[in-house]
């Protein structure tokens, strides 16, 4: 049987691979109101002792973050170029 991540769900592991001190102690992912979410969760010292701060990023906007930005250029702006040169 497959797993099936249900709805207002989620887990987190211990991140064994973290690379520097800002990178998450905890990592996860997990399902809130039909969404998917990926989870980060760093354990923190405060007035009242230990806690964990978390963090929550819809995994849809995550891989809308790492697409290539494209400049568009815009039509006038390349006939004024084209203008500019002396031979066509």
């Amino acid at each position: 049987m497959a797993f099936e991540q249900r709805d207002n769900s989620g887990v987190l592991f211990k991140n064994d691979k973290k690379g520097n001190e800002k990178a998450p102690d905890y990592t996860g992912s997990g399902m809130v109101d039909g969404f998917e979410y990926k989870f980060a969760a760093w354990i923190k010292e405060g007035k009242k002792g230990k806690f964990m701060s978390v963090n929550f990023q819809r995994k849809d906007e995550v891989a809308e973050s790492k697409k290539p930005q494209t400049t568009a250029t815009t039509t006038s702006s390349l006939d004024s170029f084209e203008s500019d040169i002396p031979f066509n």
